[in-house]
């Protein structure tokens, strides 16, 4: 595995790749690296001929400088996981390398970075568009994949590439789920063992709704599943949304949308961790 810092160095590196004919796959991260991420490498190594791996810790989409501060950083287990799941190109480069100067663009997505994820955490998404802008710039792969378990990412990515018109095609990834059905996460490091084990219960809520569905409204099951999750003393719901999956408003019906998912932001403890689940 080749590990880049400089934007000059991966552009000439991916550069002979392309001479060669090869497709470049690309897989963004933050680090902190678990079986989720290593799923993300599978399948890009699987459908590409090269597999790009940025590790880089964006400052601009934390708007909470204690969350940014406490952000996991485990750089040689990192490295260890990407060697063997065969990615090709590491790409770890500075804040100072990514940005030397101030970033000031403000990207529109309507309504789609209002809600939810947007509404807690103003201009998180419009670092999230800043920095992976940059990143796809910088790579120009074929396709990029991203965890479903960032429902609403997801979304802000698709639009900001059809903004931009960028040639690249975006692979969401189902999530990946531990033994308790917890869905992996790179905060879930910062849990104690009590709480992985009380914060399992999110899932297994989320999975109880879904049978439920047919039989309820949503606005009533909205108010069940921030009820039976808020009964666990460690756990307090910030959100839960059952949402059109392309436009991410509330829906009043099931019949309302094609797809239906619901999508939760649930503190356990002091660590903020989310989930989705797709009604239909």
């Amino acid at each position: 595995m080749e590990i880049i810092h400089t934007i000059s160095h991966l552009k000439e590196s991916l550069r002979t790749l392309r001479r060669a004919g090869k497709t470049i796959g690309f897989v963004p991260t933050m680090g902190a690296l678990h079986a989720g991420h290593a799923e993300l490498v599978r399948l890009c190594y699987a459908e590409n001929d090269v597999c790009v791996v940025s590790l880089f810790v964006n400052p601009t989409q934390f708007n909470n400088k204690e969350d940014l501060r406490r952000y996991p950083r485990t750089w040689e287990d990192d490295c260890v996981l990407l060697e063997q799941m065969g990615a090709g190109v590491l790409f770890a480069p500075s804040v100072e390398e990514m940005y030397p100067e101030p970033d000031t663009r403000i990207f529109d997505f309507g309504l789609l970075d209002k809600v939810m994820e947007g509404r807690f955490r103003p201009g998180h998404f419009n670092g999230v568009a800043q920095v992976v802008s940059k990143l796809f710039a910088y790579t120009e792969p074929d396709k990029a994949y991203f965890g479903e378990k960032d429902f609403q990412q997801l979304a802000i990515v698709r639009a900001m590439v059809a903004q931009l018109r960028m040639p690249v095609q975006i692979v969401g990834v189902p999530i990946v789920r531990g033994p308790g059905g917890l869905a992996l996460s790179s905060r879930n490091t910062l849990l104690s063992e009590q709480e992985r084990t009380d914060a399992a219960n999110i899932y297994r809520t989320l999975r109880e709704s879904r049978e439920m569905a047919g039989t309820t409204t949503p606005d009533k099951l909205t108010d069940w599943v921030i009820d039976q999750i808020n009964g666990v003393p460690v756990l307090q719901v910030e959100y839960f949304e059952i949402v059109d999956g392309d436009t991410l408003q509330l829906v009043a019906s099931w019949d309302d949308s094609e797809t239906v998912v619901g999508c939760i932001a649930v503190f356990c403890g002091n660590v903020r961790l989310i989930d989705n689940i797709r009604y239909k």
